[in-house]
């Protein structure tokens, strides 16, 4: 059994596998552009290997990172576009190397037709994008920038609690400004929960770092 077949298993009908093994194989570097905003959509990706990141971009050039997609997942904004007939209204960048099966929107919508599993696959793995992208709005609009810098430092933060991540990165996960992340980075430190060294970020207090990541919204 090939990669695809198990990571896509739930695909299990003959309409639905034969657009699976028909699909076209492609990879394609880490930083390689996927879809930039107002590009067509013509094919739906299944990612087999990697992380794709997709973002929007503000006019004044400030990025805000909308979900990643996985192995095993498929882009929600893909799926709206092709459902549509709507251009890209964000960007996708491959976060690390990636292969992926590409289905054409010809072999898509027989699948959204006449296959049952292929269809149940298609909602199920937009529904899940859609709940994370309501979480992230969630995030943004009521919890303060200190809970929210504070769950991404726990989340990036390895055994030894050290973060190799610049504030141009935790930024960017945020949706906010560098200058702001860095703010808050400076304040921690001086509270003593946290070391600031050039790309590096030492947890000291990792006990009242959990506590500030779980304070209820207000």
């Amino acid at each position: 059994m090939n990669n695809s077949s198990v990571l896509f298993a739930t695909i299990n009908d003959s309409i639905g596998q034969k657009i699976i093994s028909n699909a076209k194989k492609v990879s394609l570097p880490a930083s390689s552009i996927v879809f930039y905003q107002g590009a067509s959509c013509e094919n739906y990706l299944l990612l087999t290997k990697g992380v794709i990141k997709v973002f929007t971009r503000a006019i004044n050039g400030r990025e805000i990172l909308l979900y990643r997609v996985n192995k095993g997942q498929s882009c929600m904004l893909t799926t709206t576009c092709l459902l549509a007939n709507n251009d890209y209204p964000a960007e996708g960048v491959t976060e690390t190397d990636i292969e992926a099966l590409m289905i054409s929107l010809t072999e898509f919508n027989l699948g959204l037709a006449q296959s049952p599993s292929f269809r149940e696959f298609v909602f199920n793995t937009y529904g899940q994008r859609l709940r994370d992208v309501i979480s992230l709005v969630g995030d943004i609009s009521f919890n303060r920038i200190d809970i929210r810098l504070a769950k991404q430092l726990l989340n990036h933060a390895n055994q030894q609690n050290r973060l190799t991540i610049t504030h141009q990165a935790l930024a960017f996960e945020l949706g906010t400004a560098r200058e702001v992340v860095s703010r808050q980075l400076k304040s921690f430190e001086k509270r003593g929960l946290l070391r600031l060294s050039r790309g590096e970020i030492q947890l000291d207090n990792q006990c009242a770092i959990e506590t500030l990541a779980g304070t209820p919204l207000i």
